[in-house]
């Protein structure tokens, strides 16, 4: 049976690695700007903690979860 190629959101084709592993920091910050909800936010902050645990990185995942809380 054929995919539909409307997606409910279940297989993000931009997990944490490819969100936070880009080869600069300007496409870190564009991974991090499309961040769509609470849930993607957080799966890229335990991605982080666990892998690189960049502090500047993290500060902008806050700053992004303060922006998605208003």
């Amino acid at each position: 049976m054929a995919q539909s190629a409307i997606s409910d959101g279940s297989d993000d084709e931009f997990p944490p690695e490819k969100r936070l592993e880009a080869p600069n920091y300007r496409l870190i910050m564009a991974g991090i700007a499309t961040i769509p909800d609470m849930e993607t936010l957080q799966e890229c902050v335990t991605y982080e903690n666990a892998n690189q645990n960049r502090m500047q990185i993290l500060r902008r995942l806050k700053w992004k979860a303060e922006e998605l809380r208003e």
